[in-house]
């Protein structure tokens, strides 16, 4: 089954590729909805953090087909896994004879010119019921996506990045995690305990301008500043990239030798950073935290390298996206209606969490 359902979102992409020009990627992300059915023994911990058992939530569609446009940041398996949660929705959509059909589309690096260009051409194919944006650059896509809505265009925002009212953006709601400040909030909070709240930290951003990266990293601010006896000796954008975290990670540590914990924003850096970590023999020495669930983060939490990762409910973004997109292209609007703001859970999970997690998200036994 899981096969199948990765074979029809790869079609999807196929498609897609075939009117904007982009590459289709398939993920590894491989759970199944039934998953935590089979096994009861998953902590309330793991159960949390990510709910398979999502039903419709009644809303009697008034079509039997919509066509929608999804752009994200950048091509990476965070957003494979909101890709399940969105082709779950579509399945149980049809079971009550409604069609969805979707193009889920990112360039391969994170460009909010590269995310006007395709919402400008979805806008001018005159194709989509609704467009959903997940927000490269808070201040360069808020005049994107009011030009988009004044040509007549639905659009609402999804995902982790967030663009609203308060930014001077008419998009009409959002989906996703509205809390990713406190995420940040929690991370060091965490990172702070483990160290006794005595040293100095690396803090890996992500991409400048991300507004869920970027509030991270404020959080974490926030918290370094609570405790005298901590600092920030050195702070690094990694553009998504492991291989970029790696290097950052290495110049950090070189340069800045007392440093004792890193506080990772994104779901590539925790990688990367681990990575540098056990190569110079320091997992004894430097305190790692991050975020998501990222299958090489998760067996570096098992072993001990990571100390805490903060896991998004991907897959109820994509399934709750795809449940609001419906409403919007039918003419309803927030608040009556459904929330302006749809929010999703974060979980910090530790070491004790891993492998419950592996199992879950990915069939992987750990011995």
């Amino acid at each position: 089954m899981i096969f199948e359902r990765f074979c029809k979102i790869s079609l999807l992409f196929y498609m897609a590729f075939i009117f904007i020009g982009c590459e289709p990627k398939q993920s590894s992300y491989n759970f199944s909805s039934n998953e935590m059915e089979k096994n009861a023994a998953y902590g309330d911990v793991v159960k949390g953090a990510v709910n398979f058992e999502r039903s419709l939530d009644g809303y009697r569609a008034k079509k039997d087909k919509y066509y929608f446009y999804f752009t994200y940041k950048i091509v990476h398996p965070w957003w494979d896994a909101v890709a399940i949660g969105l082709e779950d929705a579509v399945s149980q959509f049809e079971e009550y004879g409604v069609s969805i059909y979707y193009d889920y589309l990112a360039p391969s690096y994170v460009s909010p010119k590269e995310q006007e260009s395709r919402i400008v051409n979805a806008t001018a194919s005159g194709v989509y019921d609704v467009i959903g944006v997940d927000v490269a650059d808070v201040d360069y896509m808020a005049p994107v996506i009011n030009r988009a809505i004044d040509k007549g265009q639905k659009v609402m925002t999804f995902s982790s990045s967030d663009c609203g009212k308060e930014n001077g953006c008419r998009r009409v709601a959002y989906v996703g995690n509205t809390h990713n400040y406190n995420d940040g909030i929690d991370l060091a909070e965490a990172l702070c305990k483990r160290l006794h709240y005595i040293g100095k930290i690396a803090l890996l951003v992500g991409s400048k301008g991300v507004p869920c990266h970027e509030d991270r990293a404020l959080g974490v601010k926030s918290v370094i500043k609570k405790y005298p006896k901590m600092g920030i000796s050195f702070i690094g954008y990694d553009d998504d990239s492991a291989e970029n975290a790696y290097n950052l990670t290495m110049r950090a540590l070189q340069e800045f030798p007392e440093i004792k914990g890193i506080v990772c924003c994104n779901m590539s850096n925790p990688v990367g950073a681990a990575r540098y970590i056990v190569q110079a023999k320091q997992t004894e020495n430097v305190v790692i935290v991050g975020m998501d669930h990222d299958q090489e983060a998760l067996r570096f939490l098992d072993q001990g390298v990571i100390y805490a990762l903060g896991i998004q409910d991907c897959y109820s973004i994509g399934f709750d996206t795809i449940q609001v997109a419906v409403k919007i292209a039918d003419g309803l609007l927030p608040p009556d209606s459904f929330p302006e703001k749809t929010e999703e859970v974060t979980t910090v999970i530790y070491q004790k969490d891993a492998a419950q997690m592996l199992q879950v998200l990915y069939g992987e036994e750990i011995e």
